[in-house]
């Protein structure tokens, strides 16, 4: 019962509440989620079981798609439409000017996070700081736009399909926008459709969900390739040891022993296998 449940985050609830509904459902000891949406948010969510939550560092580092409405006309404290309005403004952007403006985030760049976020400052979330009133500045963060495309636009709002790298706040992006049109803006909708290799199409709200569709720890890492090891390699590698391995590059790998049973993750770095994770 160790793999990965591909969950549907309905809007309105946290992601700790599918984390929990699911637990409970269907009785099991660890559960984790992959990556939070905000409670306005809804889309894929990804929930590790078990001993799958020891490799949910690995994708928390992963690329991820989202369905994002921004309106016009009104900034809030938490750059989304839960929050409360502090800056209005009557100018609403034309078409062409937000397309410009959007293709201006494409790229790396430097990103301020939202003050309402799950940050955290001197071991405390940034959001709560935020609700006691006390507004904490985190260093800009590095992330980078891949595309933004299916734009489409009404008269004081517009919708888009987001590639964005890890760490990326589209309610910053939305704010942002907002900002540099002139016109003040929010994050009105938000939806999370893909995660890495995870698809929101595949994903079911948690009483829906089936414990025989769980992505196994190993199919999860597919795109990874093999390493086979002889039954000595076996014992250094899983007592994490390292092993020289020549002629492969620097990168993650699925590792096997020599019956063909998946042990984990190891990576290689200057043609020597390193462990990450055992099952």
């Amino acid at each position: 019962m160790d793999g990965f449940l591909l969950a549907f985050k309905e809007k309105g609830i946290s992601s700790n509440q599918v984390v929990q509904q699911t637990k409970r459902l269907f009785s099991l000891k660890k559960v984790g989620h992959l990556g939070t949406l905000d409670p306005m948010a809804e889309g894929l969510l990804v929930l590790a079981v078990n001993r799958a939550t020891r490799f949910s560092s690995f994708f928390l580092e992963s690329d991820k798609k989202y369905e994002a409405e921004v309106s016009f006309g009104a900034k809030t404290d938490t750059d989304d439409a839960m929050g409360e309005v502090i800056e209005s403004s009557s100018y609403l952007p034309k078409e062409t000017d937000i397309k410009q403006e959007l293709n201006k985030f494409l790229g790396e760049s430097l990103q301020n996070p939202p003050f309402f976020s799950a940050l955290k400052h001197k071991g405390k979330p940034l959001y709560k700081y935020a609700r006691e009133g006390e507004f904490i500045s985190k260093p800009p963060r590095k992330i980078n736009i891949y595309s933004v495309s299916n734009f489409s636009y009404s008269i004081n709002s517009c919708r888009f399909l987001v590639h964005c790298s890890k760490g990326t706040y589209i309610r910053s992006i939305a704010r942002d926008l907002g900002d540099n049109l002139n016109s003040k803006g929010h994050l009105s909708a938000l939806k999370r459709v893909m995660q890495g290799e995870f698809d929101v199409e595949k994903s079911k709200i948690p009483t829906e969900l089936n414990l025989e569709e769980m992505v196994s720890i190993e199919s999860a890492f597919k795109f990874f390739k093999e390493i086979r090891l002889n039954e000595e390699e076996t014992k250094i590698f899983s007592n994490g040891g390292k092993l020289e391995i020549v002629n492969q590059e620097n990168d993650f790998y699925r590792i096997y022993d020599s019956g063909h049973k998946f042990l984990g993750l190891g990576s290689i770095t200057d043609s020597y296998l390193a462990l990450k994770r055992l099952v």
